[in-house]
């Protein structure tokens, strides 16, 4: 009698036992007000074993890459064909920019782990189609910057060689890409500090009211 009482006793236990963690389950399962946790913040707690790239460094090693291709398919595969200095400066600044919208944005919408993670490295983020050609302006706009750097440099050169108009420093894909990506996120970081400050001065305005 006693050992019938005793095996009731330890079923009985077991029982509730599994009834209470059944009940924490579905108490974790019905939870309505659990706060939404982006992937973006999800995946720093993900263990991985692959080296972690940082995103600036991502973002410059693609700018810099694209800058220096279109060079490369522009810059040095037009420039025999092409013989005016204008047409040539223009038909590169269409390029870039046309490089700029359908494949730098888009391969940076492509590697973000959520919508518009990458936003902040773009100076034209909408996408829409009349970005292509916000873009081919503000490639113009880098072109010239760009161009007036290797006059520059050549000029300081001559200079310090006591030469007249030798080009010292000519165009080519590695250092036009630099300078394409630091331009590009020079003019970036000026919009994106002016928004900032636009936006601090409309809280503060509104807090006012």
């Amino acid at each position: 009698m006693a050992k019938k009482n005793k095996n009731k006793r330890v079923e009985k236990n077991a029982a509730d036992y599994y009834k209470l963690k059944t009940s924490s389950v579905d108490k974790l399962v019905d939870a309505s007000n659990a706060p939404v946790v982006p992937d973006s913040e999800i995946k720093k707690y993900k263990s991985s074993g692959k080296l972690r790239i940082p995103e600036w460094l991502k973002v410059i090693f693609i700018k810099f890459w694209f800058g220096g291709a279109a060079c490369f398919f522009f810059y040095w595969g037009l420039a025999s064909y092409i013989s005016s200095e204008l047409d040539l400066m223009v038909v590169i600044a269409i390029g870039l920019g046309l490089v700029t919208d359908l494949l730098l944005n888009h391969m940076l919408r492509f590697i973000a782990p959520e919508e518009g993670y990458y936003n902040k490295w773009m100076m034209f983020p909408f996408k829409k189609f009349w970005t292509v050609f916000l873009n081919c302006i503000y490639a113009g706009v880098l072109l010239f910057f760009i161009m007036q750097t290797y006059d520059i440099i050549n000029r300081i050169v001559n200079f310090y060689m006591e030469t007249e108009n030798e080009i010292y420093l000519g165009v080519e894909p590695l250092l036009f890409g630099a300078f394409f990506m630091g331009f590009d996120l020079l003019f970036i970081g000026i919009k994106n500090t002016f928004i900032k400050i636009f936006r601090d001065a409309s809280k503060k305005a509104s807090g006012l009211k």
